[in-house]
């Protein structure tokens, strides 16, 4: 900036003669620091300060603090009184087609046992929305013939978890099924198989396919319908709880397996065949119990049973 130099003069008198003396003082100017160079370097220093946060921002990343972790709550267990209100409910119903009192009992003790747990079910019925609530934080899966009838369920009940599957069987030719799958127990109808690829005349193999890999607690086998010879019969059914059982990798050891109706011919000839006697520990006469242990890798060369089945259809 430019700087300017002032002189003021002083007057100054002397003699008595009249002459005056004019001198004059030199007056230095103050030093004075221009505003605009404040300004420049509060900038600078801001500038910088905010330069060497944003590199310590990303070189070093905040953490937030994280909430401490919730102690680990037991998983949702039904309450045995919640349990015996619903069968109580269930056995005082006037509905015809209710499966009977003793049979559900046994069921619900295998699903409570298990719950929460992966149960599979054969058949839609009055005991559908039971075999759910009894599961809680489970997941229990229902397969049924009739597409409609899937829907029909999964309507009144939104969160119902079910598929329609097709059954090629007919009842008629179950005892024609039933031996070519004992003929073919070492090959296409071993215990031991991955049910999608089979070609096994007695094997489901058209449920979404993430429900073979699922190691099953329970098993249910309510479905499909039976009683004549134009019906799927149940030999499919049972013949796949079996293997699913057999072949599953996770879960237990065990698979608790249920045939319902099996005081009919099929259902008790065709579950003695592939859930076999040594394995069954119940039974109310219209129920049978199995617990059918997976075989693992060691069960691909052997049979369903240890010993020679004594069931026949006549």
């Amino acid at each position: 900036m430019k700087t300017t130099t002032t002189t003021t003069p002083t007057p100054t008198t002397t003699n008595n003669n009249n002459t005056k003396l004019i001198l004059f003082h030199h007056s230095f100017p103050t030093k004075q620091t221009p505003i605009g160079l404040y300004l420049l370097a509060f900038l600078s220093l801001s500038a910088l300060a905010f330069l060497l946060t944003l590199h310590s921002s990303l070189t070093n990343p905040t953490t937030h603090p994280t909430t401490p972790p919730t102690p680990q709550t037991q998983p949702p267990h039904l309450a045995r009184e919640t349990s015996d209100a619903l069968l109580y409910y269930h056995a005082t119903s006037n509905r015809t087609d209710r499966m009977p009192s003793p049979d559900a009992r046994a069921i619900a003790r295998a699903i409570s046992s298990c719950a929460p747990c992966p149960v599979l079910v054969f058949g839609l019925g009055h005991e559908t929305p039971l075999w759910r609530a009894l599961n809680p934080g489970g997941r229990t899966v229902f397969v049924d013939q009739n597409e409609y009838y899937v829907s029909h369920f999964e309507d009144r009940h939104p969160h119902l978890e079910a598929y329609g599957v097709h059954y090629a069987t007919r009842e008629s030719e179950a005892e024609e099924l039933v031996r070519a799958a004992k003929a073919e127990a070492r090959g296409a109808c071993r215990p031991v198989q991955d049910l999608l690829f089979s070609e096994c005349g007695l094997a489901i193999n058209d449920m979404p396919n993430e429900l073979y890999e699922v190691g099953w607690e329970v098993i249910v086998v309510d479905g499909p319908r039976g009683g004549d010879s134009s019906a799927p019969g149940r030999m499919a059914a049972i013949f796949t709880a079996g293997v699913l059982a057999r072949s599953k990798k996770g879960g237990s050891e065990g698979t608790h397996v249920f045939v319902h109706d099996f005081d009919g011919e099929v259902e008790r000839v065709c579950a003695e065949e592939f859930l076999c006697k040594e394995n069954l520990v119940g039974s109310t006469g219209r129920l049978a119990h199995y617990i059918v242990r997976r075989a693992g890798d060691q069960g691909e060369g052997v049979g369903f049973c240890s010993g020679e089945t004594k069931g026949d259809l006549q």
